[in-house]
């Protein structure tokens, strides 16, 4: 019999996610490998069993001690990846939102001296206690909604200095909120002031002397780049990313956010592992994402301040074969920590169905950041999952107002304190 320190019964169901390849495409993202009636099984950290709960005598067996939980009729899904954050910073851009109402674009606020630059100078302003406090804040109240795994970009120092330091604060804000963190080198989300004009300069010094040190010390696993008008041109950035991929770093590209930039086709033409945003890609680069499997990772929360129509193409994207992943992009601009809340607009704004928003959230996302052993709720993966006091799976995504009653990570439950924030 299976040994187990950890056992959830009375569930409604659980979302598995463990059937077919990884990443899901097309019809395969409706494939949730629901258990219904379930039970749940966990033993130092990892799941061991999954299934009916009339059969849980048979299969496993309680540790002396071993904790039981009663899911009361609820749900269980895996832990949320989120793929895209910004969640290192300080400052807020809240006086921002007037201009955007009034019909100020997001390169004309830049341009003016705010938007992205003015959250460079509040972090670059900030101490290292101060960056770590706010973050971490931040990460425990995404905890609190049932993430349990997430990238960070860089991106908000722009200096050589400037961007070791915060890609060096990573591994100290995932021992202090007990979050896996995937950090990912973006020192070319924009030209700063200092290279004004300069923007060739200023990609000479990404590439030769960011870069390598990134590398040198393994401060990131991914390099990503800002590749559109006022920011990064195809060239510029198919130099940096070719650059991050000889020093053995993967590729990520920030493409197509404003217009068709070029950067969706960028992304399938260097096999990167995502291309992001994506609310201006045609279909001819949708289909280019599909034919080299490269992951769109989708951040509806943020087409509401970007997109001309409010929406992210999720249906679009899925019906073309693209692999979908789907993020908070947590970051001054489009603040939003709640997962939950992120499936909602992937399905209501995205038009994805709830079962495809929640592949997305869980195992596609997951893959687009490389973490292999979360998204699923098989058996040797990482007990990382979340209790929803739902009768069916389908109700995330549908509504917009359920947080997680209960969150394990490894098995572990998260600090009520955390959940609190949101229940």
């Amino acid at each position: 019999m299976i040994a187990a320190d950890l056992i959830v019964t009375d569930l409604a169901e659980v979302a598995t996610l463990e059937v077919g390849p990884v990443p899901r495409v097309g019809p395969a993202m409706s494939e949730l490998g629901l258990v219904r009636s379930a039970a749940l099984a966990v033993d130092r950290g990892r799941v061991v069993w999954v299934g009916p709960e009339r059969r849980l005598r048979g299969a496993v067996r309680p540790r002396p001690g071993a904790r039981r939980l009663a899911g009361e009729g609820g749900v269980v899904v895996p832990g949320f990846v989120d793929p895209h954050t910004h969640a290192l910073f300080a400052g807020d851009r809240a006086r921002e939102v007037p201009l955007r109402a009034a019909g100020a674009s997001y390169l004309e606020i830049a341009r003016a001296g705010g938007g992205l630059r003015s959250t460079v100078r509040a972090t670059r302003a900030a101490s290292d206690a101060r960056l770590l406090a706010e973050s971490a804040a931040r990460l425990d109240r995404m905890a609190g909604a049932g993430t349990t795994a997430l990238e960070v970009k860089s991106g908000y120092a722009l200096s050589v200095a400037g961007e070791l330091r915060l890609l060096r604060l990573l591994p100290r804000l995932a021992a202090r909120t007990g979050l896996p963190i995937v950090p990912t080198f973006l020192g070319a989300h924009a030209v700063p002031a200092e290279y004004a004009g300069r923007a060739d300069a200023y990609t000479d010094l990404i590439v030769r002397r960011m870069l390598p040190r990134v590398a040198a010390e393994r401060l990131a696993r991914f390099c990503d780049v800002f590749c559109e008008p006022g920011f990064f041109t195809v060239a510029q950035s198919a130099r940096i990313l070719r650059a991050a991929l000889r020093l053995g770093l993967g590729a990520k590209v920030h493409a197509d956010e404003f217009v068709l930039s070029g950067g969706a086709a960028l992304a399938a033409r260097l096999g990167a592992r995502s291309a992001e945003h994506l609310l201006a890609t045609g279909g001819r680069d949708r289909a280019r994402l599909a034919r080299a499997g490269v992951t769109a990772v989708l951040l509806p929360s943020t087409a509401l301040t970007a997109a001309r129509d409010g929406r992210s193409p999720g249906r679009e994207m899925v019906d073309a074969g693209v692999p979908v992943a789907i993020g908070t992009d947590l970051s001054p601009n489009s603040w939003i920590e709640a997962m939950p809340v992120v499936l909602g607009l992937a399905v209501h704004a995205g038009r994805l169905t709830p079962a495809e928003a929640l592949t997305a959230a869980t195992v596609n996302a997951a893959h687009a950041v490389g973490l292999a052993d979360r998204g699923t709720l098989a058996a040797g993966r990482s007990a990382d999952f979340s209790l929803f006091d739902l009768p069916t799976v389908e109700q995330l995504g549908y509504r917009f107002d359920v947080f997680p009653t209960r969150v394990f990570r490894q098995g572990k439950p998260i600090s009520p304190a955390r959940l609190r924030q949101y229940i």
